[in-house]
């Protein structure tokens, strides 16, 4: 079957991807005022418009490779890689190095110059990973790739507003069940409009029918509708600016672990877009991924783009190639005509949350399905971590708002919460987690060598600081790394690999294994 660019599901694909992406930049306009100290005009002015032409650049490429693989494979059902802002980036990138330094200065264009020249550093790792890419998986179970990404879908991404929905029930509820309806339940809108698009207006009809009652939680945003023509500027001369100050280079230990982070999330993305039936290279898609991040460093933008979570959720929709060219477009049009000091207006943000719940819903359904059945205990193992990670953010959130820290408090803790283990494997989460999963994986399979293998790697790990490692102090919560880092740690995996190798060298016969013991 001959393939087709556009298609009736990319429609729908497209809004929901467009949603997702409006999230991030609604979440972009809110926090640099409120915790940077930015003026609403040069975020709308400087910023977005960086971020939307590093959106456009990745939405094309994935879209042409996308349709150059339908074509090679005469196949009508092959849909194109997601990409946008990664939400966890983005908080990060905000609340551990934009935050601080404002804190600490009050200077904003400091500020700026830091978040993108982060994001510069962030890109140029993502694409040196891109050349490991393909080894990475290959060595490593399709269970550990899912069930990282399947925990990360649940916490930050589902969870991570789904309080917010349950808050404003009366205008939010409504259109996530409507979105169910129409994903999960097959149904199909009259003159086939895109279900998602209904819901989100159904939301915003709410949210301001709503008002009167004093039920709707929704309140428009008081910058005044700037609608104009905010071209991207190449700021080359503030890129550079900290290369050689010893502030830019200051939070090398958050800008590592999140390219990390962007790095595995993207092969795990292409895992699971390779699971629903699309397989794409590896080198090239994460190269362009990396060089997403430098094209948003160079116009502006301090937030990292990358492959996107929920390829899986767009297929299921009938999303198919176009759907990501018309997101890249629309998006960046929005943003270059002030269209987002319309969105912010008109636009409660709870309407557009159920997208988000039903796209961490599949991505955990995809975590079990789409590998072998006995692995299931693998894929919940991968989990764990991914919890901590939610838990810690919770907690640290909490003390926030009640006027004190993680620093102050955490002593006090004692053994009602065991707040330093929870801290310990939240650091490095993302590959704790495949590591848990990719060893009990080989467990299962009674490849006690190369769960040794896995435990030995951990313990590497954990000597150089990349897992569990930490420092608290009265600036916060920081990764350490160091030499012997965590030492506790790389005595316990190097133990336990120990362990393993000598069960692989004893034990000759595997299959009576549950019999002897």
């Amino acid at each position: 079957m001959k393939p087709s660019f556009f298609v009736r599901g990319d429609l729908d694909g497209f809004f929901g991807l467009f949603i997702d992406n409006l999230l991030q930049l609604m979440l972009i306009a809110v926090f640099l005022p409120a915790v940077c100290g930015f003026e609403p005009a040069f975020v709308f002015g400087t910023i977005l418009p960086g971020a939307a032409i590093s959106i456009l650049f990745g939405n094309v490429y994935y879209s042409w490779q996308a349709w150059r693989m339908a074509k090679r494979e005469n196949r009508n059902d092959i849909t194109a890689l997601p990409y946008g802002i990664n939400t966890v980036s983005l908080v990060a990138f905000i609340f551990l190095i934009m935050a601080p330094i404002y804190s600490e200065t009050k200077n904003t264009t400091l500020v700026w110059q830091a978040g993108i020249f982060a994001c510069l550093l962030s890109g140029v790792i993502e694409m040196i990973g891109a050349f490991a890419g393909n080894w990475l998986r290959k060595v490593t179970p399709r269970a550990a790739l899912l069930s990282a990404l399947a925990g990360i879908a649940m916490t930050f991404i589902a969870m991570g507003f789904i309080f917010q929905l349950f808050a404003s029930p009366a205008i939010a509820i409504l259109p996530m069940m409507m979105i169910l309806l129409a994903y999960a339940g097959g149904v199909k809108f009259p003159f086939s409009f895109p279900g998602g698009c209904i819901a989100v207006l159904v939301g915003v009809a709410l949210g301001w029918l709503l008002i009167p009652m004093g039920w709707s939680s929704f309140a428009p945003s008081a910058e005044d509708v700037q609608i104009g023509l905010y071209l991207p500027k190449p700021v080359p001369q503030d890129l550079f600016a900290l290369l050689s100050d010893p502030i830019g280079w200051k939070y090398f230990a958050i800008i590592l672990p999140m390219s990390l982070f962007n790095i595995i999330g993207s092969l795990q993305n292409l895992e699971s877009a390779e699971a629903a039936g699309d397989k794409f290279p590896t080198r090239s898609s994460l190269l362009v991924n990396g060089l997403g991040s430098i094209v948003a460093s160079f116009f502006g933008s301090a937030f990292p783009t990358t492959i996107y979570i929920g390829h899986p959720g767009w297929k299921a929709m009938g999303a198919r190639v176009g759907y990501s060219l018309l997101n890249g477009v629309v998006i960046t049009a929005l943003i270059l005509m002030g269209g987002m000091t319309l969105v912010l207006k008109v636009v409660p943000i709870e309407a557009t949350l159920g997208i988000l719940l039903w796209i961490g819903l599949i991505i955990m359904a995809q975590a079990y399905q789409a590998t072998p059945r006995k692995h299931a205990l693998a894929v919940s193992m991968g989990l764990v971590p991914c919890l901590a990670a939610w838990a810690l953010f919770l907690i640290e959130t909490s003390l926030r708002v009640a006027g004190t820290s993680l620093f102050a408090t955490a002593p006090k803790f004692g053994n009602d919460l065991f707040i330093y283990g929870i801290i310990a494997l939240n650091q490095g989460f993302v590959i704790t987690a495949m590591i848990f999963s990719a060893i009990v994986v080989y467990l299962v399979e009674k490849d006690f060598l190369k769960a040794s293998i896995w435990c030995f790697a951990a313990a590497v790990l954990a000597f150089f600081g990349l897992i569990h490692a930490f420092s608290l102090d009265h600036i916060g919560l920081q990764p350490v790394f160091e030499l012997m880092a965590a030492p506790r740690f790389v005595f316990a995996y190097t133990l336990t690999g120990i362990v393993f190798l000598a069960a692989h060298f004893l034990i000759k016969d595997k299959s009576k294994l549950h019999a002897e013991i």
